[in-house]
């Protein structure tokens, strides 16, 4: 019986030992993670944009347009989701649209115009990926922010 206490007690040990030494552990993946993650982006970053408007045009939202192109700026932010802990960059862009013929948006005058947004990308087992998400009326520093609580800022060194 004595035996069972102390094997419980080395077994309570080494799991404060891990949860004492996981923070850090954590923190270095993830400073290595951004490391690779983010030149990665920038060397691949034409053919991602091209996936997202691919992608984005093919889901059909918003309903009643057509994508016609995207414009890619400069500026991308760099975020990790809390939740699932993936990287995510937030690119950038302003969208081009036209109505549908025939369509609920046909005879709105400001499909037309030029929508900023921010695409969104996320790495995941080594690349980067996109599932089409556009966050209309923000710019990538609005994304993190107005998305507080869901992402915090990854910082890098460029």
């Amino acid at each position: 019986m004595q035996y069972a206490a102390y094997i419980v007690g080395f077994i309570v040990g080494l799991l404060v030992l891990f949860g004492i030494a996981s923070r850090p552990l954590l923190r270095h993946i993830r400073r290595r993670e951004v490391q690779r993650a983010i030149p990665l982006f920038k060397l691949k970053r034409e053919s991602l944009e091209h996936r997202f408007f691919e992608v984005a045009r093919a889901l059909g939202k918003p309903r009643g347009v057509r994508w016609l192109d995207c414009d890619w700026q400069d500026r991308v932010t760099f975020g990790r989701d809390l939740e699932s802990g993936l990287l995510t960059a937030f690119v950038a862009v302003r969208i081009r649209f036209e109505a549908i013929e025939g369509g609920d948006m046909e005879d709105i005058a400001a499909v037309g115009l030029q929508r900023d947004a921010s695409a969104v990308f996320h790495y995941q087992n080594g690349n980067w990926g996109t599932g089409g998400r556009a966050l209309f009326n923000m710019n990538p520093v609005d994304a993190i922010e107005r998305l507080e609580g869901q992402y915090e800022r990854v910082e890098h060194a460029t």
